[in-house]
């Protein structure tokens, strides 16, 4: 008997690249979950473990951000909010658009960031990118906290505002922000392995998606005041997420079904694509970065 066989015969576990051209192991990053937890407690405690403030940025930056753009669009533009405060308009719309831009960051550079690890040890790669929205739902809990906040001030100093019993369905949209950073971090992450160029493209394709996303006007303000740009917003899933979580929490704005619809399709289709050039990825990134 060849000595090679027989030493194979004694192995327990033998680790090789999986044919399938699609997979999504669910048993198997139920299996690592102990690991997931580690990601995730990684992810929260050291962030901000060398920083003054600590986890107080989570509520000074959508704080300041609403601020100036309260100042800017409202005030010196213009912008019309209806019965809503601009503030609390403001708010809403960047809370969601914070845990969206949280997860796309964190998951867009992924095989990068953790290539030593990739590299020594075997665990199912999608549990990093996994963790990192998971963690990111606590930073958004504390925001979503202080929009509250503010909501019962404004409530009690007497401004029309007022929630839909609609809102109920407001988890629904969290996860499909979550999903949408999932899908396109992981198919950006995919992408810098071989072109490096995109890790510098995202902060500014990032600056330039908010501004067509509905997140500080109404989407019915610029199919108004520019007709001829509006599909530039209406083909954007993210504008209708932040459309509809205005309208759930401060009954405010217009719910598209068809819109939402669509979003929910293009999120799927996102969702398994990235789902399919990251398991791709996985198996060569290590040449390449």
């Amino acid at each position: 008997m060849n000595p090679a066989d027989n030493s194979k015969e004694n192995w327990l576990f033998e680790i090789t690249p999986k044919n399938k051209f699609f997979s999504f192991n669910l048993k198997e990053v139920w299996q690592y979950r102990d690991l997931l937890f580690l990601f995730v407690k990684r992810d929260v405690v050291t962030v901000y473990k060398q920083t003054v403030l600590g986890p107080l940025w989570y509520l000074i930056q959508p704080l300041f951000t609403s601020i100036t753009f309260t100042i800017i669009f409202n005030t010196v533009a213009g912008i019309e909010t209806g019965t809503v405060p601009p503030f609390l308009f403001n708010l809403a719309g960047i809370t969601v658009w914070n845990y969206f831009t949280a997860c796309l960051n964190g998951t867009s550079n992924t095989f990068a960031s953790n290539a030593g690890i990739f590299g020594k040890v075997y665990f199912p790669r999608l549990i990093v990118p996994l963790s990192v929205v998971i963690s990111n739902l606590l930073k958004f809990g504390i925001q979503f906290c202080i929009f509250i906040v503010f909501y019962l001030y404004f409530y009690c100093s007497g401004a029309a505002v007022s929630v839909n019993p609609l809102v109920v369905f407001f988890p629904v949209l969290v996860i499909m922000m979550g999903m949408l950073g999932l899908a396109l971090g992981m198919i950006i992450s995919s992408l810098v392995t071989k072109y490096r160029d995109f890790s510098y493209l995202i902060g500014f394709g990032v600056q330039l998606l908010m501004y067509l996303s509905a997140v500080v006007y109404p989407m019915a303000l610029i199919q108004e005041k520019m007709p001829q740009y509006a599909w530039l917003v209406q083909y954007n899933p993210l504008a209708y997420i932040i459309e509809t979580t205005r309208y759930l929490l401060l009954d405010v704005g217009q719910i598209s079904i068809t819109g939402l619809l669509y979003t929910f399709i293009l999120i799927i289709l996102l969702f398994f694509a990235g789902l399919l050039i990251f398991n791709r990825t996985e198996k060569s990134f290590i040449d390449t970065v």
